[in-house]
């Protein structure tokens, strides 16, 4: 029969959080509580009859709490088949309970690794009887329930309340995945811990926080988010996030974060590339002249500041359709304003540390890399033409190299004045990529004459500083490492073009 009656329940659990109910109409249906340690002092202290695990087995718990249930009459009282007469033969022999429900919850061994604790605290919190309490009663569902954490309390008692304690074979296979989706992600997590100053010998991602989305890249193609997006947004305003969204508001951040606790700083994307860009004394003059990079590709855009938003920026921001904002903060004035588009999403930027690799599927595989986390700075700069960049030109420089280093190769960027000029992305060629920045800096009637340029890889033939040069451009920075370095170099010494060399290649696919 696929319906069970739950007549009898072990309970070992952490957090207690939630629990008090389902104890009450455990005891109400008249369902026998085995229990342990802290959660037996917590069922007793509710006036509530329960057994203590020591009973069952003649067994204190040893070592300190370490070994408690880890014993033949609790594990057969979960795993035995309950169709089966063998199994419930030994039952009998050898005085073993029937055990129908396992409510576990484990120690938080990811908590624990957050906080910053002792190596030694981080591996007393690795469950060893819980884990295997999960894993017996979830492969045992066709006779047992398995309650695998504090989140499936409420579920799991209105699963009681609704059918008194009768549960189907569906039910049981439902909370058995659920509990293997913990076992597995608890694993998940105690490997990387151990494995995090260890080469790469496998990957091993688990994420719970699972999203469904509208659909996909394109419409017929299905959407899902995995990550805790409410640890790194505050969200408070607008529709649904969409796949393209999110790979847009992901390009963002990590293109802002370049420039945290620098000047007011405004970014507008489209494709995961930097449409406008601009660095001023206040957020309004940063997002006015970020807009005037390309106001035609800033429609549907992800905009986004490095600094909060005034009312000022949000009147201006109104009238322009954009998909996304992002920010540190919003006046009161500025989300009254920006709310007024009922699908503009809103969100506030909280602080949170970035994963330290990048992953994605390749082939019927997965690449693994450290994020690029080099940002290239004023010290790395290495002067390789008799003219050197004046102070202006070297932080434009900087500020060009940055938002080079967040757009998809091949790759040219002209700036200048702290002000995205445009940038050529995506090309097969260094040329193609050069040309196009340029005449999209032309058709918005930007003055390339003193502007700045920056490739996100070493040029090997002096073509493009050439075409810079006869563009108006006076300085350049890249990484360098060509055997045909000098061409460009002895270009620039001929034509009083400065050129710095930084070492570092930020190729971006």
């Amino acid at each position: 029969m696929s319906n069970k009656t739950i007549s009898s329940a072990l309970i070992s659990v952490f957090s207690k959080d939630g629990l008090a109910p389902i104890v009450k109409k455990l005891d109400e249906l008249n369902v026998t509580i085995y229990s342990t340690g802290g959660t037996e002092k917590f069922i007793k202290d509710l006036g509530i009859n329960v057994v203590p695990v020591e009973d069952v087995t003649s067994y204190p718990s040893i070592l300190g709490g370490r070994v408690k249930t880890l014993h033949p009459k609790v594990f057969g009282g979960i795993l035995n088949r309950q169709n089966h007469d063998g199994d419930v033969a030994e039952l009998a022999e050898f005085e073993i309970p029937q055990i129908d429900l396992v409510i576990v919850d484990l120690y938080p061994f990811e908590k624990t690794v957050a906080s910053g604790a002792s190596n030694q605290d981080i591996i007393e919190k690795i469950d060893i009887g819980g884990i295997s309490l999960i894993r017996a009663a979830a492969k045992n569902y066709a006779d047992v329930t398995c309650v695998s954490s504090v989140e499936d309390y409420s579920e799991f008692l209105n699963l009681l309340n609704t059918k008194n304690g009768e549960t189907s074979v569906e039910d049981r296979q439902y909370f058995a995945t659920k509990a293997f989706n913990v076992s597995s992600h608890y694993d998940t997590a105690i490997f990387n811990y151990f494995n995090k100053n260890h080469d790469h010998t496998a990957l091993k991602i688990s994420e719970t926080n699972g999203k469904v989305l509208r659909y996909g890249e394109n419409p017929h193609q299905k959407g899902f988010f995995f990550g805790n997006f409410d640890a790194m947004f505050t969200k408070l305003h607008g529709k649904e996030l969409s796949y393209n969204n999110l790979l847009d508001i992901d390009a963002a951040v990590n293109l802002i974060l370049e420039f945290k606790g620098e000047a007011p700083t405004f970014a507008i994307l489209k494709h995961n590339n930097a449409c406008g860009f601009a660095q001023r004394n206040t957020v309004y003059q940063a997002y006015i002249d970020a807009l005037a990079g390309d106001p035609v590709s800033a429609f549907g855009g992800i905009l986004i500041s490095n600094t909060g938003i005034d009312k000022a920026t949000a009147e201006e921001i109104h009238k322009l359709f954009c998909e996304v904002v992002i920010a540190s903060s919003f006046s009161n004035d500025a989300l009254e304003i920006l709310k007024g588009k009922k699908n503009r999403i809103l969100l506030i930027l909280n602080d949170v540390e970035l994963p330290k690799s990048t992953v994605r599927t390749c082939l019927n595989g997965a690449l693994v890399q450290e994020r690029d986390s080099k940002t290239d700075s004023i010290e790395d700069l290495k002067t390789v033409t008799s003219t050197s960049p004046n102070q202006n030109e070297i932080g434009d420089l900087i500020f060009a190299s940055k938002i080079c280093k967040h757009t998809k190769s091949n790759t040219i960027v002209l700036a200048k004045n702290k002000q995205l000029c445009a940038s050529g992305t995506g090309q097969t060629s260094r040329v193609d990529a050069l040309n196009q920045a340029i005449h999209k800096a032309k058709s918005f009637n930007f003055d390339l004459n003193g502007a700045v340029m920056a490739s996100d890889a070493f040029f090997p033939f002096p073509d493009c500083v050439e075409i810079a040069d006869n563009a108006g451009i006076t300085a350049v920075i890249q990484p360098g490492g060509s055997i045909k370095d000098e061409l460009s170099i002895n270009y620039c010494n001929e034509n009083n073009v400065a050129m710095v060399f930084t070492g570092t290649r930020h190729f971006k696919h």
